[in-house]
């Protein structure tokens, strides 16, 4: 990503304050973050407030979708221990709300639900009222596999959309717009109790009546959607085809609530872990 191609107002200041301090913690505890491997460009304020997503089965994704920056090819074997590590980092970290996501795993038969399930739990027991946001792959339209985790009772099931249908073949290839979209669906249903959350990125090419229909389709099962501007972390990923204004972002966000969904997240630096914790408060109210 070449920061001196960007228009003025994705041109954001860092502070190190506390990123060589956290990253030192991860290291010492052998942990990722999407926040490093996907280049995040709010990387140093979420790490200032001492809040991190952490990754888990691996930094090794076994698709390739043409937006993220995340390596992909043959993962490595599932840290047994990541559960007890997770937990004893968050502990350290004082944290009040931890969300978990990981890399796509189509080489393990359940996609990591289990796993998934075992960090809920160490985490559960870590301490009560202890906030859990799990950011899950599609498992392969495994919903055995989605119902294992919905049963843990996270606080927040999000599984990002990233774009609209006609773009899926170009950005997410691997990838299912239905089958992602049942995720969403199968959640609603399983639980009203449990927030269902997802994402999208624009600038990739999407036509305005393309989003606004997601937005229609997705109204009824979603209660949380962030929406940001996409930014190709190299030359080698796909260009920017817009980017989208401070006034672009908020004609998208009145779009979105004028289709039905209650709480929006929308700007340009906007991902889908941004402030999550300010956001599932927000639902409280």
């Amino acid at each position: 990503m070449n920061s001196h191609n960007l228009p003025p107002w994705l041109k954001k200041k860092k502070d190190l304050s506390r990123l060589r301090e956290i990253k030192k913690i991860l290291r010492r505890h052998r942990l990722h973050t999407v926040c490093e491997e996907a280049k995040c460009p709010n990387i140093t304020e979420c790490f200032a407030k001492r809040t991190a997503t952490f990754m888990i089965l691996g930094n090794i994704c076994t698709r390739n979708c043409r937006f993220c920056a995340v390596d992909h090819g043959i993962p490595g074997p599932v840290k047994d221990d990541e559960p007890e590590m997770i937990a004893d980092m968050a502990k350290e970290l004082g944290l009040k709300y931890a969300v978990i996501t990981s890399v796509t795993r189509d080489d393990l038969p359940d996609g990591g639900a289990n796993h998934f399930c075992r960090i809920i739990d160490a985490l559960k027991k870590l301490r009560e009222g202890l906030r859990i946001e799990v950011l899950i792959p599609d498992f392969n339209g495994d919903y055995q596999a989605l119902e294992a985790v919905l049963e843990k009772k996270p606080d927040v099931l999000n599984h990002n959309l990233e774009t609209v249908r006609p773009l899926y073949g170009t950005v997410r290839p691997g990838a299912d717009f239905d089958r992602s979209l049942s995720i969403l669906r199968k959640a609603r249903e399983y639980d009203s109790n449990i927030n269902v959350k997802t994402g999208i990125m624009v600038g990739l090419g999407e036509k305005e009546a393309e989003v606004n229909a997601l937005f229609r389709l997705i109204a009824g099962y979603v209660d949380i959607m962030t929406i940001g501007q996409y930014i190709a972390p190299s030359q080698h990923h796909l260009k920017e085809s817009r980017f989208y204004t401070i006034q672009d972002f908020e004609k998208l966000k009145m779009m979105a609530l004028d289709a039905g969904i209650r709480h929006v997240i929308c700007g340009p630096f906007v991902r889908s872990s941004y402030n999550a914790s300010d956001v599932f408060m927000n639902t409280r109210e």
